[in-house]
């Protein structure tokens, strides 16, 4: 088995964290094109649950996709017809291209691969002179990873819990630490902001009458304390 097909599951409809994901996944895709308005091209490293395509490709003239999981492009076929995405099949460590970007996203990425640094390095030489690159991971200091530190529910603030290994996740960032990895392979953060600001466990938030509002507060809100929130997103540039 395709050793990504093997977590897939969780990128299908009704995973365990698909309440979550519907809200972040919708979300920062719109705060990122909000950055940069319309691009010639761009490129977009993995599909997951599908949710970002229709956002990117309606502020880009051509959209391509790394994807390296043969489950989650066949999902995503099968529920997207008509996109106009170029799906490539195949690893990020090996892909490779003639054509230059204006704008490379990294959604929720670097937190599920072997070496990020390694991909820094690698692509950011398929970004177009000016371009810039987007990356979004989990915040390992968000406050309910805090609360549960302090209430004993894990051990140490960057340890993996279950759901990060349902996801495929291998490691936790939080802002300095992505900061750092970003200059040290040759990146300078322009733009930071916080996805989602979740002050209680998603099993609380669901006894609220109101909790779709309540979700939408928590992601207006979190845009201005990144070090709380649940997501990070930076847009970096070659320095």
């Amino acid at each position: 088995m395709n050793r990504l097909d093997a977590v897939s599951s969780e990128y299908f409809p009704n995973g365990a964290t698909s309440v979550e994901n519907d809200l972040v996944l919708h979300w920062y895709p719109r705060r990122i094109t909000a950055r940069f308005g319309h691009c010639r091209n761009l490129l977009e490293l993995g599909i997951g649950h599908g949710f970002t395509t229709e956002t990117f490709g309606a502020h880009t003239d051509r959209h391509v996709i790394v994807e390296g999981s043969p489950a989650v492009i066949a999902q995503f076929r099968g529920n997207h017809p008509d996109s106009a995405a170029e799906v490539v099949e195949g690893y990020f460590e090996t892909f490779d291209t003639d054509e230059r970007f204006d704008v490379i996203v990294m959604g929720f990425i670097l937190e599920h691969v072997d070496d990020p640094g390694l991909l820094l390095a690698r692509f950011r030489r398929f970004l177009a002179p000016g371009g810039r690159m987007f990356v979004a991971v989990p915040n390992a200091k968000s406050m309910n990873r805090r609360l549960g530190l302090e209430l004993g529910l894990i051990d140490d603030i960057y340890s993996l819990n279950a759901n990060d290994i349902a996801l495929g996740h291998q490691r936790q960032f939080c802002r300095d630490t992505l900061r750092a990895l970003l200059h040290e392979h040759g990146y300078a953060v322009v733009h930071e902001e916080g996805i989602y600001l979740k002050p209680l466990p998603l099993a609380v938030l669901k006894t609220l009458p109101d909790m779709a509002a309540n979700l939408q507060a928590m992601l207006k809100v979190g845009v201005d304390f990144p070090d709380l929130c649940v997501g990070l997103l930076m847009e970096v540039r070659p320095a």
